[in-house]
């Protein structure tokens, strides 16, 4: 995935970002504060559907690819402005790397998939 963003942070899966049903966890919170702190203040929203790429590199080879989509969806999201209702595309990739080396990249762009 060529252009994307990157940022030096583990990614976290749905199962260490809740509680039950409700309540984010601590380790979710301090997920979420430290991500918006790393985030670029601006990035382009398009208008329109959304196509968003992203990329986790995980050290635990037993992970999910889609656990950690929801929280850092919550994430981008919550930083710049735009609700995730309007991604109709997604594109996911999963690397191994060492323990220490996690990191999340993405890009969100205008979803033209689906036009003529």
């Amino acid at each position: 995935m060529n252009n994307l963003i990157t940022i030096n942070l583990k990614p976290l899966s749905v199962n260490e970002a809740w509680q039950g049903k409700r309540f984010k966890t601590p380790a979710y919170k301090a997920f979420e504060e430290a991500a918006l702190l790393m985030l670029p203040k601006q990035v382009e929203i398009p208008a329109g559907d959304l196509a968003v790429s992203l990329e986790f590199g995980l050290s635990n080879k037993m992970a999910d690819l889609d656990n950690p989509v929801k929280p850092w969806m919550d994430i981008l999201q919550k930083r710049y402005g735009f609700n995730d209702a309007r991604v109709t595309a997604y594109s996911l990739r999963k690397c191994d790397v060492p323990k220490g080396a996690e990191y999340v990249a993405f890009r969100i762009e205008q979803d033209t998939s689906h036009e003529p």
